[in-house]
């Protein structure tokens, strides 16, 4: 069985399900997009605002667990046009440059036309191995 975990304020979902999902020392986040408390789109248009977003909004779920950035260990990432690629890239570094997680990215079409980046992650709080 998993823990639901919901952060304070966060944004209603689009769909059924709940921003992260506690089993053990594992947490997964779901696939966070550029939406607001409404569920209205945010940053339109612009990759590194929705990438910046969508960090935060995840980082709110792992310190909702008790965690905090370094705690991740993997993200899949979803964008919308290659052409972003660098730019996501830009922000992303930011946020995990120094010793980043494993991942995959994917170009692929997203929920809402004006959505540009989508990314769902893994953390762990257990001893590493």
């Amino acid at each position: 069985m998993f823990t639901p975990v919901i952060p304070e304020g966060a944004p209603t979902p689009i769909a059924p399900f709940v921003p992260g999902s506690r089993v053990g020392d594992t947490l997964y986040v779901a696939g966070m997009l550029a939406l607001g408390p409404n569920g209205e789109s945010l940053h339109k248009g612009d990759v590194k605002a929705q990438t910046r977003y969508v960090i935060e909004e995840i980082l709110r779920v792992v310190k909702a667990s008790g965690g905090d950035l370094s705690d991740i260990c993997y993200n899949a990432i979803f964008l919308k046009n290659r052409d972003d690629y660098a730019a996501f890239n830009e922000v992303y570094a930011e946020y995990f440059g120094k010793n980043p997680p494993a991942r995959y990215c994917i170009i692929a079409e997203l929920v809402r036309e004006e959505l540009l980046v989508e990314i769902a992650t893994t953390a762990y709080f257990g001893q590493p191995g």
